[in-house]
């Protein structure tokens, strides 16, 4: 029976066709699954690393282009000395004494060029390296120290350093060396290639023997070198943050006599990088000895079949000594393309790993510079209305919040550990934004903004625990006062009560201090850490459990110094005691995710003094 709408044609025919055309529509389907697959897989991932990491060498694009000029020149010169050889070979053979000294200064200029390229290549190389290296670093530092204080959060201080110091130099080194390596192998091959498909197709088509079998496999080995390289990286840098912990808690680790249990848990580490480490090195000897297999036997088809040719009178001697050195040149050639894959995916790898801190949402500073405030030393006043606070993973601190604390004024902040005091401190330093409510900050021209960022300048800010900088004592308080005169700075120090301990040193203010504050007490990094607070000279004072290694003698005598140098300064205190209490105009408790005032009436603070 006839189809409608066929007309003439044999209805058979084109049902017999039908299966045809499906089958082509089939395998356009799995094409264009494959094709979309490699878009949005690993390859386009590798892509964008590839592209992020060439972007730091556009300034020296133009060394970099010497630098790959110089290595093809190198490599032409290796290569006509092979040529130079095989003539050289030959007319000794055939005793032609007239182009042997010629041929012979030929071939040693072409060598001594070939090797003046090489060290010229290396010098650039070098030159360029480092300042990558260094931009790179500097960049990516940087970016951690003007990222969000919340973002960073996810990352710990060992895996922050382990990419802002092993993947940096994985990626500053093969971002110069991998692009010109992949030209002058390439060129290398090329040219081996065309000189031997010169002189013998035969020998040319042996030597290339190995390459479709390696290409089919390259996409497989692809994929697993880069799953082995991510997983390397993320160990590397749970070891070091492991090492980092227990490095700073080494006080700790001693007083509780936990050196076993942390050598023990250093070696658990060590093993779970052992297994990784030769899972990979298992994959990469596989890789390796396939490389070597196939290139021997290429290396041995190419010797058979010069042979043969050599018997049948087809080629000379010198022509079969530089086939055997360009057989050989060409499977090293080839096996230096494929080697520079895995070099890619691990700098891709590291690359994607600095991506990631280097894409993090930035603090904006520009709120309040614009408005010309950043000097401001006047009167100011905070307030928060309705706030809820809470982090991404923690759940709720505290809700509907409501907060005020003007100059003049000591307002403190207590309650049960962990319910959010030093949440409270976080969101005044715009370090955390709130989930709901204001959080804003006053100036008495009655101008005012929210607190981000931007408005930290308003703050002078004693943390938790010890805060002190490797470097001397005079370091440390001009971090916040670079031009400090030693007057101001013993001021500073006699308001924090650390001016009659720093004096007894034989170098004063110059003392150097070592990693983390050693050699100074507890008591005496905090009192320093204060007076850094005092000489910053900010509107408002923001100290954070900040006097807990002091006796209360010293807590007070340092309370009353502040208060009494700037009547007009803001303090506001996060702290148990209290001695520091019956200082305070307004207490505010946190407890329970509620954050209320619970005293207020100085009763022997400044207004009244």
């Amino acid at each position: 029976m006839r189809k409608k709408g066929l007309g003439n044609r044999n209805p058979v025919c084109y049902y017999e066709k039908q299966p045809e055309r499906q089958a082509r529509g089939t395998d356009m389907n799995i094409i264009g699954k494959i094709m979309r697959k490699m878009r949005e897989g690993y390859l386009t991932e590798m892509y964008h690393e590839l592209r992020w990491m060439y972007r730091y060498v556009r300034r020296y694009r133009f060394s970099l282009l010497f630098y790959l000029f110089t290595g093809i020149l190198g490599t032409g010169m290796s290569l006509g000395g092979s040529v130079v050889s095989k003539n050289l070979i030959d007319a000794v053979i055939g005793r032609q004494t007239d182009g042997i000294a010629g041929l012979a200064v030929l071939m040693t200029g072409m060598a001594v060029g070939s090797i003046a390229a090489n060290a010229v290549v290396s010098r650039i190389s070098a030159r360029i390296t480092v300042m990558v290296q260094n931009e790179m670093r500097s960049e990516l530092y940087d970016k951690i120290l003007y990222t969000r204080w919340e973002e960073l959060q996810i990352y710990t201080t060992g895996d922050l350093l382990n990419r802002l110091n092993s993947d940096m130099n994985i990626v500053s080194t093969n971002v110069i060396s991998w692009l010109p390596g992949l030209v002058t192998h390439a060129a290398q091959f090329l040219g081996t290639f065309v000189i031997i498909l010169y002189y013998d197709p035969t020998m040319a088509a042996f030597a290339l023997i190995s390459a479709p079998v390696t290409l089919a496999l390259s996409r497989t080995l692809m994929k697993k070198m880069r799953i082995y390289n991510k997983e390397m990286r993320e160990i590397s840098s749970d070891m070091m943050s492991f090492q980092n912990d227990s490095f700073q808690n080494l006080q700790t680790v001693k007083a509780f006599g936990l050196m076993e249990t942390f050598s023990r848990k250093m070696r658990e580490v060590q093993e779970h990088y052992r297994k990784k480490m030769m899972n990979y090195n298992k994959f990469s000897i596989f890789v390796s000895s396939y490389m070597s297999i196939t290139g021997m036997a290429v290396s041995y088809l190419c010797f058979g079949w010069s042979i043969y040719r050599l018997w049948g009178g087809y080629i000379t001697t010198g022509t079969m000594a530089m086939f055997l050195q360009l057989a050989s040149g060409l499977a090293t050639a080839f096996n230096n393309l494929v080697r520079m894959v895995p070099s890619l995916i691990g700098a891709t790898t590291s690359a994607g790993r600095l991506m990631a801190v280097a894409e993090l949402e930035k603090e904006s500073l520009e709120d309040t510079e614009e408005q010309g405030l950043r000097d401001y030393r006047g009167k100011v006043s905070v307030e928060l209305k309705d706030v809820t606070a809470a982090y991404p993973d923690g759940g709720v601190v505290f809700e509907h919040a409501d907060f005020s604390a003007a100059s003049g004024e000591v307002v403190a902040i207590v309650g049960p550990s962990g319910e959010g005091k030093t949440t409270l401190v976080r969101l005044l330093l715009g370090m955390l934004a709130p989930e709901k409510g204001t959080v804003k900050i006053n100036w008495a021209d009655s101008r005012s903004c929210n607190l981000s960022a931007a408005t930290r300048h308003c703050f002078s800010y004693v943390p938790q625990g010890n805060t002190i900088f490797m470097g001397t004592i005079a370091d440390n308080l001009k971090l916040v006062k670079p031009a400090a005169s030693e007057r101001e700075m013993r001021l500073a120090l006699e308001a924090g009560c650390a001016w009659d301990f720093v004096r007894e040193f034989p170098d004063g203010i110059y003392h150097n201090i070592g990693e983390h504050g050693s050699g100074l007490s507890e008591g005496q990094a905090q009192r320093l850490a204060i007076a850094r607070a005092v000489l910053r000279d900010a509107p408002i004072l923001l100290l954070d459990e900040a006097t807990s290694a002091l006796d209360m003698d010293t807590e007070k005598e340092v309370l009353d110094h502040i208060v009494k140098s700037n009547p007009e300064k803001l303090c506001i205190v996060t702290t148990h005691r209290p001695s520091v209490l019956s200082m305070c105009d307004r207490i505010y408790e946190v407890e329970a995710n509620r954050l209320r005032c619970r005293t207020s009436g100085n009763t022997s603070g400044r207004k009244k003094e």
